[in-house]
């Protein structure tokens, strides 16, 4: 079975399990301007192939030598890299830092069916932590709610005394409303931002597999598309066709959940008539605070393609920036 790219724990149970071995390699602490974030990973199989990354290429050959020794050993090993100004520069970061990777045969130190159960959690979409204590070598996988919360919460893998923890989140999703031709460039992009995107609009000329070609498109009437798409704290809502009746009750179902993100495409003006409705329906002042419009940071875009950028911007500054205090 073909493996998505980025799902490298079951990359490395398919190569495990065809024979050809496999060994995980996970960044578990950084320091300085590391090439890439803890939790990263990389994927070796007993022939030298790849898959993944971590470290942008500036100490993987020397990551890949570790791993075909500790598969022929069957340990597990602690590295630690030192990455220069210069081999930083090379991977696009201003200065260099340290990396520490933890490399991880499979079936000898990562037990062939602990693998299997995280890529099962995975699959289903479940949130779920690799628990690892680095003295003991004791492992096992936790579900949001029996410890990590916060960990969860954040996004955030690491250090908790010697366990160290590696968070599985589900996709982040995405329910874009409208397939306008902003939506066209803006659901390449999510899926590029490690977003899982759902394009809903009940004009099938416009949400069509030649416009959005491999994307998942939904032809209900926003509520209930929006409704059945259930939002959740990892979710953002984007409506973008510039009509009430198709945009009016996505948002009504967003501000109804507890999604981290809703934006609306729409001039000051018309986004002042579209609070007015909201409003009357019920809707109260907290609530419509929630909602970003005109949608997008404010960069000066003009074409399709430049709002898009603008949109995803204010996303992930929505949900990766800092955190402002409550006015």
């Amino acid at each position: 079975m073909t493996q998505h790219l980025d799902d490298i724990p079951a990359i490395a149970l398919d190569w495990h399990r065809s024979g050809a071995g496999a060994a995980l390699a996970t960044v578990i602490e950084t320091w300085g301007s590391a090439p890439r974030p803890v939790g990263s990973q990389l994927v070796i199989s007993g022939a030298g192939d790849i898959m993944g990354s971590v470290s942008g290429g500036c100490v993987e050959g020397a990551v890949v030598v570790e791993a075909i020794d500790a598969l022929e050993d069957g340990k597990p090993r602690l590295l630690e890299f030192g990455v220069s100004d210069d081999e930083a520069f090379a991977v696009g970061l201003a200065c260099g830092g340290t990396i520490r990777i933890l490399v991880e045969p499979v079936g000898n130190a990562l037990p062939e069916p602990l693998l299997a159960d995280l890529v099962a959690a995975r699959k289903a979409c479940n949130a779920v932590a690799y628990v690892v204590n680095v003295e003991s070598w004791a492992r096992r996988l936790t579900a949001l709610g029996e410890g990590f919360d916060n960990r969860f919460a954040s996004d955030k893998s690491g250090f908790d005394g010697d366990d160290f923890v590696a968070i599985h989140n589900p996709p982040l999703r995405m329910a874009i409303v409208g397939a306008v031709h902003i939506a066209q460039p803006l659901v390449t992009m999510a899926r590029l931002a490690g977003f899982d995107p759902v394009v809903i609009d009940p004009r099938e000329a416009f949400a069509s597999d030649a416009r959005f070609p491999g994307e998942t498109l939904v032809h209900d009437w926003p509520d209930e598309a929006v409704a059945a798409f259930a939002p959740d704290h990892r979710s953002a809502v984007v409506t973008l066709s510039h009509d009430p009746k198709i945009d009016d009750p996505a948002i009504e179902q967003a501000l109804a959940s507890d999604c981290f993100y809703i934006g609306c495409l729409g001039s000051t003006r018309t986004h002042a008539k579209r609070l007015a409705r909201l409003a009357e329906a019920g809707i109260g002042d907290d609530q419509l605070a929630r909602i970003n419009a005109p949608v997008g940071l404010d960069i000066g875009a003009k074409s399709p393609a430049e709002i898009a950028v603008s949109i995803m911007a204010q996303i992930v500054l929505t949900l990766r920036g800092p955190k402002r205090p409550a006015s």
